[in-house]
């Protein structure tokens, strides 16, 4: 009796839930089942089953024009959705064929062929990529992690856009010193200035816009990407300073260290002769590197020095194995042996920190301030003073005053100082010739830009500046790189440590005859290891 009674009131329980409310009775039928009535969510990294599903229906929806199914396939599907409904109409992309490759854990690599239609022209598309499959954080779904670049490596931040129609400026045919057309399929690392120079210099050049599917990117200070060419326009010839046969060498010597940059520069002029960049994010470092540049940087702290009357190249230096500035301890390359005896220009060829630190404090008929270095470059070499116009976009280098130890820091390249390859090079032409002369890849007479001034060094400074790096050049740090070179010839090392590197970023700097030039590698060890190299490939193109 109790058991079908029982049977009966939850009968009737039932009967009255269904009735006032279908969502109590789900619940009472799960707790008598004893289930939670909760789906539980899935946690971990994707399967390989998952990951080929996944990425094989995003594939699918892609290929078939379907934005939003495609989207709702990612982590994301807002932002994806507006870029894949416009691969479509802003892009005018269709006939897509996607071909995935062998996943990599959870990435997979795909390719891509299409076909760009646009008023009665077509082109093929073609490029590679990869997407990579994630667990979704709250359905436990193998998602597409969305990211602009899934749908073309092209669109590298948010709000980059893939569209076609009428170029935004005229192609231009980019010309050497010489008249000779440098292009990015020859110069690759010339690239993204060629597009730059275009975007500042098509109109002027005089030419006529063509039809193209384009990156356009969503920051303005970056010239819209090329990527296919429906209609030719007409091309506007815009000469640069460059030299084909530097760039050439300068291409092919970045290529033997990752992470390089380089930059060349003749003295007599300010004209860049070669810039060249071997880096996985195609940034240009060479002209808009921020880095500390070492020991390069005692060419303008003995410059100081000699200015300020605390010492010339031959003058006392003492270099000691540590030297302590506000608390701090300096110390010099390990192996280099003290000498008590030392010159400025001995220190300056075998890069001896501790000597350089222990005259920054100057004397107490010539006190140096912590002005005194930045007065020097921005007075004398034209640094820090953000007014540089080359044609592109470029750092001016940063030699901030500093209190500390990092004034000492400061004076071996180290501390609060940066710069790019293009500072060190102008510098290098700078002491070596007496004279400031902004660097410039484009002649300022084509949009009549004012050049940066500086009042350059007086000559004995130059002199003994010329001659300190010769002298580094034959018999100091930089003698193994530069071996071979004849001519007159000059130049100085560094290294600078960075927290969380294991090795040193390697810069060089020197010249030979009308040009100059300077390297960096990133995490290339010692000065002459890596940006020498690099350095001296360029230098020999003044034969």
């Amino acid at each position: 009796m109790r058991k079908g009674a029982k049977t009966a009131i939850v009968g009737t329980v039932f009967t009255v839930m269904v009735g006032g409310a279908g969502y109590g009775a789900f619940n009472i039928v799960s707790a008598l089942a004893g289930d939670s009535g909760t789906e539980s969510v899935k946690t971990g990294p994707p399967s390989k089953d998952e990951i080929a599903k996944a990425s094989g229906e995003f594939f699918a929806a892609w290929e078939k024009g379907r934005a939003r199914e495609a989207a709702d396939l990612t982590d994301n599907s807002a932002a994806a959705a507006k870029l894949i409904g416009d691969y479509g109409t802003a892009a005018h992309i269709t006939d897509v064929k996607i071909t995935p490759g062998t996943a990599r854990g959870a990435t997979v690599p795909f390719a891509v062929k299409a076909t760009v239609t646009y008023e009665g022209k077509s082109e093929p598309l073609a490029y590679s990529g990869t997407l990579t499959i994630v667990r979704g954080a709250t359905t436990g779904k193998a998602l597409v992690d969305w990211k602009p670049s899934v749908l073309h490596p092209g669109l590298k931040e948010v709000g980059d856009a893939l569209v076609t129609g009428e170029a935004g400026n005229p192609p231009i045919e980019a010309l050497d010193r010489d008249g000779k057309v440098l292009t990015k399929e020859k110069y690759p690392s010339l690239g993204p200035v060629l597009d730059t120079l275009r975007a500042r210099y098509g109109d002027e050049a005089g030419g006529k816009p063509g039809i193209e599917l384009m990156v356009r990117h969503a920051d303005t200070n970056i010239a819209d990407t090329s990527l296919v060419t429906l209609t030719e326009g007409t091309p506007g010839k815009l000469e640069t300073t460059l030299s084909a046969s530097a760039q050439a060498a300068a291409e092919q010597a970045v290529l033997k260290f990752s992470e390089s940059s380089v930059v060349a520069v003749q003295p007599s002029t300010g004209e860049v002769l070669a810039l060249a960049n071997h880096r996985k994010d195609q940034f240009n470092a060479a002209f808009e590197g921020t880095l500390a540049p070492g020991s390069t940087m005692k060419i303008v702290t003995a410059a100081m020095l000699i200015d300020n009357g605390v010492t010339s190249m031959n003058g006392p230096a003492p270099c000691p194995p540590t030297a302590v500035w506000k608390s701090q301890t300096f110390s010099n390359l390990k192996g280099m042996t003290p000498n008590g005896n030392a010159t400025l220009a001995d220190d300056f060829q075998r890069s001896c920190n501790t000597g350089f630190i222990k005259l920054v404090d100057g004397t107490d008929a010539h006190p140096l301030t912590d002005e005194s270095l930045t007065a020097e470059a921005q007075e004398r070499f034209g640094l820090g003073r953000d007014n540089w116009k080359t044609g592109i976009t470029s750092f001016d280098g940063s030699v901030p005053a500093s209190t500390g130890p990092d004034r000492a820091a400061n004076a071996i390249g180290q501390g609060q100082v940066q710069m790019s390859p293009l500072n060190m090079a102008s510098v290098t032409a700078t002491a070596i010739t007496g004279e400031f002369r902004q660097p410039y890849l484009v002649s300022p007479k084509l949009d009549e830009r004012e050049l940066a001034t500086a009042k350059g060094l007086p000559a004995s400074t130059s002199a003994q500046l010329k001659e300190m790096l010769r002298m580094t050049a034959v018999q100091g740090t930089a003698a193994k790189a530069m071996a071979g070179l004849s001519g007159d010839i000059g130049a100085k090392t560094g290294s600078a440590e960075v927290d969380g590197q294991t090795r040193s970023n390697s810069w060089f700097t020197g010249f030979r005859g009308d040009i100059a030039a300077a390297a960096m590698t990133q995490e290339g060890g010692h000065g002459g290891d890596a940006a020498g190299p690099i350095v001296a490939a360029v230098l020999r193109t003044g034969d």
